[in-house]
């Protein structure tokens, strides 16, 4: 027995001390220095160019790794030296020849002597089962040169069983997965899940977004518990949404293989890590393992004073149709983003009125603290002598593209104040409501200036200082769609005086589906039927169309039907045209109201056969299987033929997200008087008014009016030109993405996708009592630049591809009503003008002494001018035209 129990004893002994012997991750053998070479390179394309055409460079070098230190208590706790010698850096292109950026330099050239002495000084990295504990390098090394050396000893960190973890290395704290084969171990590293510290913002709406895609694989060789060879291949690619030509991709790639192995230094004593690193040298730091950000600093570069000198000429007006002042201004906000607040205030207070426009919003969509400092400390709110640079400043933080809680509190801090102009004060509030609406869409909605901006619009529409305040109030909760205001609305709609209950029931029909709930839209069918007091025309058909854009009831949209001919002539025609337009474009409702036409009481002659001039019209301006651009016109007149509504809208369509890119609304009312016609039911008491109210970009902005009572109409009709009014003007910045990338070889890569148009929307409305006739007309030229580029920065050498695209554009509508008769006649045209597509890519590399190979392409095509059908009945061209336009090619009478 004695026997038997001193071999057990002898058993669990030997084996306890295989198992504490045993290394979970990569082990080094005592007194051996093992000799490796590597190398990591980076490259730059959109994923389809040709070989020769490609940009990068690679670095590569000898490795020594040799074992200084292993836990007396475990062999899975380990310190290890790595230095870097002989390095080398080259073009990842052989075919570059003579136009090589590295011709002729040596090594010590190309880096600089300091940086290629930190980059050959060793590191210490401390090893605690495969895992990096702590990494140790010489404190106020270049951080870039450091990063090199973090994502070489990154590639030791690895376990030998399969699994999933969370590993902290150059690329942040990640969630990476093992598959362990014989001799192989397989690392697939999840990109977006790791946490680190980088600048970058994008443009929330996904139509105006840049689509991301990063993998990360390393594969490990492995003999003896060390590694043979080492191979990582690491990818990032952008795409932007909506134009699917401005793409690229960075491959990166590290490779590590073992040559030989030969006698090494003995192992260091000691039980603690610490008092062997500082016997080594007192020198070394512990330094964190993931990478540090840098800037690379800009030699000789012009002051931003120099730079607008060379931006100010493509910002003239008359050069704002092209698509260089587009490029000029998205260049100049760069600039702009590196520049402090005295710089540009510099700038703002000497430049002249002709440009300051323009400058203005170039200062507002940089979106820093010093440009926002500087343009706040430059506008006088107080003074009325410069509203057109107010209103460019608060249009432009309308549609900015990553808005923070600081823009927020100054424009509540500026309504707050007191004014020049009261239309400044107006769109002062309905700008807060579009950023209340961008900042709760970034999850910002429990923000200290989100809460107190909602109280104020929310708190204006339930106790309006003066009555005329609700408008505005009412434009700011149509930026804003807060859930909360929809029983405000609905009271407003219900109740509310023609104009309010108009504007409170379009507001509604901005909120999505699951918001319009059936209390919402009990209350929208009470104002249709009218079954608690008489509506305007514009009300009824505005609650009639949110209805059927709410997954309607079988019952609801029967009711809507069966009411076609109990209703005011215009508006019996009307509502056949949504009917006709939801069966032959496909929406939500199409399907219920074709079993609803089923039933004969409802699908007959005598309601089917009203007559009338209004209309509805859906239908595409371009389309494909990733996305689709829609446009929807609906025309409402009077009785008496004189326009009443006219609603163009343009959609953007990617997979489920969309944008509403434009909407141009003109209102005309109370005009019957001038023509001896009698008003419709409900609006016997309405005072005459025109104006125009558009959305642009998802933003509702302040309505223009064209006159408004008898006594102005009279005079501009007097003094008429036919001129246009403009309802927006002025550069915006539409697409913003920047995203700083933490290579796992050291590197660093940057993503910038930028996007801008210069855009004029105008619009005019006429009317001849002589000749018995109206005309609208609505003019939009926009000229657009998108620019993606994606950089690689090593501070001694930097690659880049940007893919760029631009062209000019113009869209026009125009409605002419002759009513002389009835049914009256009316010519509706719209067409776009002829554009070119120019398309541009530039691939570089550039040493940080200045030289630099560049290699450009570019490609243009014509894309023909279109017109557009506006009604769905077929009839004859226009037999006359009364103002013709000689570049128009769409004349259509019905």
């Amino acid at each position: 027995m004695i026997l038997l129990a001193v071999l057990f004893l002898c058993f669990i002994s030997s084996y306890s001390a295989s198992v504490k012997g045993h290394t979970t991750g990569l082990s080094l053998n005592n007194d051996r220095l093992y000799k490796l070479t590597y190398s990591t390179e980076v490259i730059l394309d959109r994923g389809k160019g040709k070989l020769q055409d490609i940009v990068g460079f690679r670095i590569s070098s000898n490795v020594d790794a040799v074992l200084l230190w292993r836990n007396p208590d475990g062999d899975d706790d380990q310190l290890i030296k790595i230095t870097m010698n002989d390095v080398n850096v080259e073009n990842v292109n052989q075919q570059r020849g003579e136009k090589s950026i590295f011709k002729g330099k040596s090594t010590p050239k190309i880096l600089g002597k300091e940086n290629l002495e930190a980059l050959q000084r060793p590191v210490l990295v401390h090893l605690i089962h495969g895992k990096v504990k702590e990494f140790y390098s010489y404190q106020n090394e270049p951080v870039a040169i450091e990063n090199l050396k973090r994502g070489l000893a990154s590639l030791f960190q690895m376990q030998l069983s399969s699994g999933t973890t969370n590993e902290v290395d150059i690329s942040g704290d990640c969630k990476v997965t093992y598959q362990a084969h014989q001799n192989k171990v397989i690392k697939i590293k999840a990109l977006e899940s790791c946490k680190i510290a980088r600048s970058g913002f994008t443009t929330t709406n996904q139509v105006l977004g840049v689509s991301t895609k990063a993998t990360s694989v390393t594969t490990y060789k492995i003999e003896d518990s060390f590694v043979i060879a080492v191979m990582a291949e690491e990818t990032h690619a952008f795409g932007l949404n909506f134009l699917r030509a401005v793409t690229g991709k960075v491959v990166s790639k590290q490779k590590l293989e073992l040559k030989t192995t030969e006698a090494g230094p003995r192992l260091m004593p000691g039980k603690h890590v610490a008092a062997v690193v500082k016997a080594v040298d007192a020198k070394y730091a512990a330094r964190p393992i993931v990478g540090q950000t840098f800037q690379s600093k800009c030699k000789g570069c012009p002051s931003l004073l120099d730079r607008w000198q060379s931006t100010r000429k493509h910002l003239l007006p008359d050069n704002l149709s092209k698509a260089q002042a587009v490029r000029s201004f998205l260049t100049f906000i760069q600039h702009l983003r590196t520049a402090k607040k005295e710089e540009i205030l510099e700038i703002l207070k000497k430049e002249d009125k002709e440009v300051l426009p323009q400058l203005v919003d170039a200062v507002t969509s940089a979106q820093t603290p010093d440009s926002l400092e500087a343009i706040l400390d430059f506008l006088d709110f107080k003074s009325d002598s410069s509203i057109i640079l107010q209103e460019r400043f608060l249009y432009a933080c309308g549609f900015a593209s990553h808005p923070n809680e600081a823009l927020l509190k100054a424009l509540i801090s500026k309504f707050k104040g007191s004014f020049g102009s009261n239309d400044i004060r107006e769109t002062v509030m309905i700008i807060i409501g579009a950023l209340v609406r961008k900042l709760c869409q970034n999850e910002g909605c429990k923000l200290k200036a989100v809460v107190e901006a909602k109280k104020l619009i929310l708190g204006g529409l339930e106790r309006p200082e003066k009555k005329e305040d609700t408008m505005m109030y009412l434009l700011a909760l149509k930026n804003a769609l807060l859930p909360e205001g929809i029983p405000m609305l609905l009271k407003y709609a219900e109740a509310g005086e023609g104009p309010v209950s108009h504007l409170a029931t379009t507001t509604l029909q901005r909120y999505d589906v699951p918001f319009i709930t059936e209390e919402v839209k009990k209350t929208l069918n009470r104002i249709y039927h009218q079954n608690h007091r008489v509506h305007e025309k514009t009300v009824r058909t505005t609650a009639a169309a949110i209805i059927l854009n709410s997954n309607p009831s079988y019952m609801e949209v029967k009711n809507l039907i069966l009411s076609i001919g109990e209703l005011p002539k215009e508006m019996n025609k009307y509502m056949l045209a949504i009917v006709h337009d939801l069966l032959r474009f496909e929406m939500p409702a199409s399907k219920m109201v074709r079993r609803v036409l089923k039933e004969m009481i409802v699908h007959n002659y005598d309601r089917f056969s009203k007559s009338g001039s209004s209309s509805a019209y859906t239908g595409y301006i371009e389309g494909n299987p990733y996305s689709t651009s829609t446009y929807s016109l609906d025309i409402l007149y009077s009785g008496s033929g004189i326009l009443r509504r006219s609603n163009l809208n343009i959609f953007q369509h990617i997979g489920k997200a969309h944008l509403h890119a434009s909407q141009v609304v003109i209102e005309a009312q109370g005009l019957e008087a001038l023509i001896a016609a009698t008003p419709d039911e409900g609006e016997e008491n309405l005072d005459s008014y025109a104006g125009m109210s558009p959305i642009l970009f998802d933003v509702q902005l302040r309505p223009v009016t064209f006159f408004n009572g008898y006594s102005d109409l009279m005079s501009k009709m007097l003094s008429a030109s036919g001129d246009s009014v403009s309802v927006v003007k002025g550069l915006i910045l539409l697409i913003d993405h920047s995203q700083e990338i933490q290579l796992q070889s050291g590197l660093k890569a940057n993503t910038d996708v930028q996007g801008g148009l210069a855009i004029d929307i105008s619009g005019s409305m006429e009317f001849s009592l002589w000749y018995r006739e109206s005309k609208t007309r609505v003019k939009n030229r926009v000229a657009v630049a998108v620019s993606g580029e994606i950089t690689v920065d090593s501070s001694f050498v930097k690659t880049g591809l940007e893919i760029s695209g631009e062209t000019e554009a113009g869209l026009e509508f125009i409605s002419t009503v002759q009513f002389s008769q009835y049914p009256f006649l009316v010519c509706l045209q719209m067409d776009k003008d002829g554009l070119p597509f120019r398309q541009f890519e530039t691939k570089y590399e550039r040493l940080s002494t200045g030289k630099g190979y560049v290699f450009r392409k570019r490609k243009e095509r014509l894309v023909a001018g279109s017109e557009f059908p506006l009604h769905q009945e077929n009839s004859d061209m226009c037999k006359v035209v009364f103002a013709p336009e000689p570049e128009k090619t769409s004349n259509g009478w019905f």
